[in-house]
């Protein structure tokens, strides 16, 4: 029988959660550790509370999203998905991937279409991009590595591309699949949804 103080706490967990599920989404709060921390405050803890995982945002957002936005979800998350298909065909030589929270379906309508694509050398892949006439601005703070490179690309629906190695996408933790799709993937998924919504119309 779990104790009452352990039950205590994972209530906390998860009033935390849903707070921090809720500043994100209609704040636009980028980082997780500061929403959960102001959730905190709100909800009049410590900061010794034991803050729940990223993985409890996720499903927190997933509720959020279905409780109070389930038809501007849908809606929104379609936008962003159809804003990753062209530049995920653009980039088709370099294995583009559709990762994070619009490859996996909590995401809000801050979030960005985040793009994964694989190179050797980002500098390839900037290359193609001032030959295309792309206009793009480099991304600091995350990894300072030469082997990878965050670029992000502006518009109603900006996008981050995400430049890895072959190696580091071979490498890549067992849950980073979760949340993962590739253009034809994403092409079915947008296409069964186009279908789906034909037929509710009829």
């Amino acid at each position: 029988m779990a104790r009452p103080d352990a039950l205590h706490a994972q209530r906390n967990r998860v009033r935390i959660a849903q707070t921090a599920a809720r500043l994100i989404a209609e704040h636009g709060l980028t980082d997780w550790s500061a929403a959960k921390r102001k959730a905190c405050r709100e909800l009049g803890l410590g900061e010794r509370e034991a803050l729940p995982g990223n993985d409890e945002i996720e499903q927190a957002l997933r509720d959020y999203n279905s409780l109070f936005r389930r038809d501007e979800h849908t809606a929104s998350l379609r936008v962003q998905r159809q804003a990753a298909l062209p530049w995920m065909e653009r980039l088709s030589m370099w294995n583009p991937v559709l990762v994070g929270g619009v490859a996996a379906g909590w995401a809000t309508p801050h979030s960005e279409v985040r793009v994964e694509i694989e190179a050797e050398d980002p500098k390839a892949v900037e290359l193609a991009l001032i030959n295309a006439g792309v206009e793009y601005g480099a991304v600091s703070g995350r990894n300072s590595s030469s082997s990878q490179a965050e670029l992000r690309i502006e518009g109603d629906a900006p996008v981050r591309l995400i430049v890895i190695t072959p190696t580091q996408r071979r490498n890549r933790s067992r849950r980073d699949e979760d949340a993962r799709l590739t253009l034809a993937e994403l092409k079915a998924l947008l296409l069964g949804e186009m279908s789906a919504g034909t037929s509710a119309s009829d």
